[in-house]
């Protein structure tokens, strides 16, 4: 059972209390269309932006006894929101709680923490800066480093999994616990965690490296990047999931003939068939509406069922952030 849905809306009464307690920014009925890659999504209730750990472990407390409904985001690029926005209380895990710094540092390497809301591009650049390597693959991935270990992202062969040496993270009675790499199960595009558990900071396992050689590898990964998949247009990156090393989504949806397939503002794009995009003018439900229709259409083309690696706000889904 997933806890944060809870069935209490904000009276003005629970109105009240936040702004009692709640020091840093915060929005009311926030269209999360602005929060979001996708450029699509209602208003929610509220969005809280905490600054420090202390006040996101405050804040959930108070959500989980209030019994409201409560999602955590970053930086939004992996995220679809509803038409109708959502009830309760949106945290986003943003700059303000990115802070990096070296937790401990040798010839051989060093381990660094950033803290969820930290975007991965700027840890890559800091790493770049201080030449240590093994985020590179990372570079172009536009989201958190909370996401980032939540879901496993990866590219070119590499995920998270594979530079995580410690997971800090508060469980579903607000306890921080730190979480050695042995001790934490990542697979495919997820870590294996409750969705009620938050993760606020990560531990990466980074080698010494030149800062031109960085560069060099990060420069290249771009390039491929940008020479691929759309830009400039509305998207959450890739949307589904890959059935299996050998066979890519994208691959798939391609040889089924369904590029450039549309259901009113949402389009499967044309340079990547793993891309549903927002041309404009798509809601939610033409994303689902076209996300559905690929499913079925790939199902019969070639016998495989597409799961989307998108997190769908208001659903019994993972945290998205």
């Amino acid at each position: 059972m997933d806890r944060r849905m809870g069935t209490v809306r904000l009276t003005s009464r629970l109105r009240k209390e936040i702004k009692g307690f709640w020091k840093s920014p915060l929005l009311w009925d926030y269209p999360l269309s602005r929060l979001t890659s996708l450029r699509i999504g209602g208003p929610a209730e509220v969005v809280l932006f905490p600054q420090e750990l202390e006040e996101l472990q405050k804040g959930l407390a108070w959500v989980r006894t209030a019994g409201l409904p409560w999602w955590v985001i970053g930086r939004g690029t992996n995220v679809l929101a509803p038409d109708d926005g959502l009830p309760g209380v949106i945290f986003v895990l943003g700059a303000r709680f990115g802070r990096i710094e070296t937790v401990y540092s040798a010839e051989a390497g060093a381990f660094v923490q950033a803290q969820a809301g930290c975007s991965l591009p700027r840890l890559v650049a800091w790493c770049m800066e201080n030449e240590l390597s093994g985020l590179e693959f990372a570079c172009g991935i536009p989201g958190s480093v909370g996401g980032g270990i939540r879901t496993n992202a990866g590219a070119w062969g590499k995920e998270m999994g594979d530079v995580i040496a410690r997971v800090i993270y508060l469980d579903q009675g607000g306890t921080l616990i730190n979480a050695e790499r042995d001790s934490l199960y990542f697979s495919y595009r997820r870590l294996q965690m409750p969705p009620e558990d938050v993760v606020v900071a990560g531990v990466f396992m980074l080698v010494p490296r030149p800062r031109t050689a960085i560069e060099a590898t990060c420069r290249d990964l771009k390039r491929r990047r940008l020479s691929s998949q759309p830009q400039q247009v509305a998207s959450v990156g890739s949307f589904f999931r890959n059935p299996s090393k050998e066979v890519s989504a994208g691959e798939l949806i391609d040889k089924a003939g369904l590029k450039g397939l549309r259901v009113g503002g949402a389009m499967v794009s044309e340079q990547h068939a793993n891309f549903l995009v927002n041309t404009g003018s798509a809601t939610a439900r033409d994303i689902l509406n076209l996300m559905e229709i690929v499913q079925d259409k790939v199902h019969a083309f070639a016998g495989i069922g597409l799961k989307p690696e998108v997190c769908i706000l208001g659903g019994n889904k993972e945290s998205c952030y």
